[in-house]
């Protein structure tokens, strides 16, 4: 049976292969995009679901359309908070929050009268060393 194929039977086969997950990817991306899309309410999901349901290709390519903007924010927005939560940790399993944590902290405990002006400046000397 594979002995019958010739080049141009693969290289056809092979688009078509490749434009069938490129299709099922971007339903999945668009389905994934009306769940996490804040600014529309339940109703609105479920009709965008429905659309896209019902009618696949019109569905999907008015969806891009019309809330594409919006979309490319979105996976902007989420990765700005993976990378903010990802340097949250990295500070925080780095040792502390640095200086500024350690001035605060100090700075409270002057406050609260735990400590006074000359030993606040003093170990605000050795923090900022």
């Amino acid at each position: 049976m594979f002995a019958e194929w010739q080049v141009g039977q693969v290289l056809w086969s092979t688009i078509w292969i490749t434009l069938f997950f490129l299709w099922i990817l971007l339903v999945i991306r668009v389905f994934a995009d009306i769940f996490r899309s804040r600014d529309i309410g339940g109703v609105m999901k479920v009709l965008w679901m429905i659309f896209v349901v019902a009618m696949p290709y019109l569905g999907v390519f008015a969806y891009v359309i019309v809330r594409g903007r919006s979309m490319n924010e979105r996976d902007i927005e989420a990765v700005q908070a993976q990378d903010a939560a990802m340097q949250s940790y990295i500070r925080q399993a780095a040792g502390g929050g640095g200086r500024v944590a350690e001035l605060e902290r100090l700075a409270a405990l002057r406050a609260q009268g735990a400590i006074d002006d000359a030993e606040f400046e003093r170990l605000k000397a050795e923090a900022l060393a």
